[in-house]
């Protein structure tokens, strides 16, 4: 027999190993996320301080301020982050705060990616699918036009700081295992729904989201998570005391606004919150100031037609949720959500749109829905291209929001016929050498609106630099008739100064130390009226009395060093 020969096989060689993509795409989604967004919002970044900002506690506190003097009763996780921000900066530079609230705004989108990817999960979409989906959800949170008010205003960073901490709260709740919850867990998303109540008051709604997601998708309850609820019964009722008195408190917010009544309130949200769900779908027309007329009854401005569309909705979204569940349940959370903002507690804006930034989850919701019936690659290249149109038109926005003078301007244009919008827009001319713009503007806000002390003030500044120093005096003087303040005559004072009449501004600084001794502008213009006649010895009188009563008083302190040279 002959002995079969054994045919040696060749090894195969040992396939290499390709790039963990599955494991890496989020991470490198993440990097290229954070890249796009600085540069989406880099006009903002390069821009100045704009409206509140300047009247802010970081725009110019004082030097070597310690955190307690800047955290106190009203939102202080936002204060710290501003500490925080002033102590980076050295001062006041802009560009450190804007980059701060970037980044809290890029987190937060990571938040909403995770939410997305849970609840997609729960719906019963496929692994590759809640990826495509988590995809799109985070890109337009990220990249929206409609987020730009609450990234690039820093006075508005609450929005970000707070639904950062609600998000990471509500993902702490989604991935827990099974539908008990650990007491750790309890705790943790407590300790996190309280950094949210610490940063702006409107997270409050946090418990009864939970509720709602538990009962929608029969995930929980009541029972089976009783240590959270537990724990929320008590920090709720915390909660809701300090909402109370942060509206008892504030004088833009609260049943104590006399030119905006609950029930005209509730009327006029009926409209505004489809005005937030158009902005969503149709990102146009934007606006720092929004012209919104009030609708007193029902049947104004067709505020019943807006009540009626929102009941169908809801009905909507009850009828369909076994059918639709994302976008039922998607609805359901953005009239959650909206509701602090949109619903009977009166608010001196009818509309903000960086109101919109907590509930935009809901809305994201709604457009996942359909969005997973369509094939992976399609809800790809839709992320993909939406991402893109939203980009463009956010960096536009951020433009706007580059200077006080293109925020104002944008907004005159939208809304020509309000007060507000007008007078920012006079005084950003001023302040960049504008005068005679400005002066005009002044006069136009004049008319829009009953006068007030400080337009008078501020027309009067602006005539005196456009060379109308005698007109200057008239409004000045007229601001005097609404209340006799030291803060008036030391501005009569500055403009006879800057003219040569002398005895006319020693006068009006007179009357300015007798009305208010502590007012130390006084001190300091009055040095310079010295300095001005050679009088040094009367001038270092003036300006160190300037400093005894305020030692933030710049101009009065280099005015010393100046004259010691």
């Amino acid at each position: 027999m002959k002995k079969s020969r054994k045919i040696k096989e060749k090894p195969q060689a040992a396939a290499k190993p390709g790039f963990p993509w599955r494991r890496w795409w989020p991470w490198l989604a993440g990097a290229a996320a954070l890249i796009v967004v600085f540069q989406v919002y880099g006009p903002a970044l390069r821009g100045a301080f704009v409206f509140d900002d300047r009247n802010a506690g970081f725009f110019a506190p004082g030097r070597n301020e310690s955190a307690t003097t800047w955290v106190g009763r009203i939102r202080p996780l936002l204060m710290l982050s501003f500490w925080i921000d002033y102590r980076f900066a050295h001062g006041n530079d802009p560009g450190q705060y804007h980059q701060t609230s970037v980044l809290l705004h890029f987190f937060t989108s990571v938040f909403a990616a995770l939410i997305v990817a849970k609840l997609a999960e729960w719906a019963g979409a496929a692994e590759k699918m809640r990826s495509a989906l988590a995809l799109f959800a985070g890109s337009i949170f990220l990249l929206h036009p409609l987020q730009t008010e609450s990234v690039a205003y820093v006075s508005e960073r609450a929005e970000a700081l707070s639904v950062m901490f609600y998000y990471a709260a509500f993902a702490v709740f989604l991935y827990k295992r099974g539908e008990s919850i650990t007491l750790a867990r309890s705790l943790a998303i407590v300790l996190l729904f309280g950094a949210a109540i610490a940063s702006k008051e409107h997270t409050l709604t946090l418990p009864a989201l939970l509720l709602l997601t538990d009962y929608f998708w029969s995930r929980g309850g009541v029972r089976k998570n009783a240590s959270l609820y537990g724990m929320f019964a008590v920090a709720g009722a915390a909660g809701a005391a300090m909402v109370l008195r942060v509206i008892g408190e504030s004088k833009t917010a609260g049943f104590n606004l006399r030119e905006m009544s609950p029930a005209a309130f509730f009327f006029t949200q009926c409209r505004v919150v489809w005005d937030y769900i158009r902005l969503f779908f149709l990102p146009f027309g934007q606006n720092i100031d929004h012209d919104v007329a009030t609708s007193h009854t029902l049947l104004e401005h067709g505020a019943i037609l807006g009540l009626l569309a929102l009941i169908a909705l809801v009905a909507a979204a009850w009828s369909y949720r076994k059918q639709f569940p994302l976008a039922s349940y998607g609805i359901f959370v953005f009239l959650l959500l909206i509701a602090p903002t949109s619903s009977f507690v009166p608010l001196s804006d009818a509309i903000a749109e960086r109101r919109a930034y907590l509930p935009l989850i809901g809305l994201l919701l709604v457009c996942c829905e359909f969005l997973r019936r369509l094939r992976f690659e399609q809800v790809v290249w839709t992320s993909v291209a939406a991402a893109v149109f939203c980009s463009v038109l956010t960096y536009k926005r951020a433009e706007v929001w580059s200077s006080p003078l293109a925020l104002w301007q944008d907004s005159v244009a939208k809304s020509p016929e309000k007060y507000r919008p007008r007078f920012q827009l006079a005084y950003a001319q001023y302040e960049l050498g504008r005068c005679a713009d400005a002066a005009k503007n002044y006069e136009l806000a004049s008319h829009m609106a009953p006068v007030q002390p400080d337009l008078l003030v501020d027309w009067g500044l602006s005539l005196d630099c456009a060379g109308r120093w005698e007109e200057a005096i008239t409004k000045l003087n007229q601001a005097l008739q609404f209340k006799d303040t030291a803060h008036v005559h030391s501005q009569i004072a500055a403009v006879y100064a800057r003219h040569q009449h002398v005895p006319e501004a020693l006068r009006e600084l007179a009357a300015a130390e007798k009305l208010d001794p502590s007012f130390d502008v006084t001190y300091l213009y009055r040095g310079n009226i010295y300095r001005m006649m050679g009088d040094r010895p009367a001038a270092v009188r003036e300006y160190q009395h300037a400093l005894a009563l305020n030692p933030r008083n710049d101009p009065a302190r280099i005015a010393l060093e100046q004259i010691g040279r």
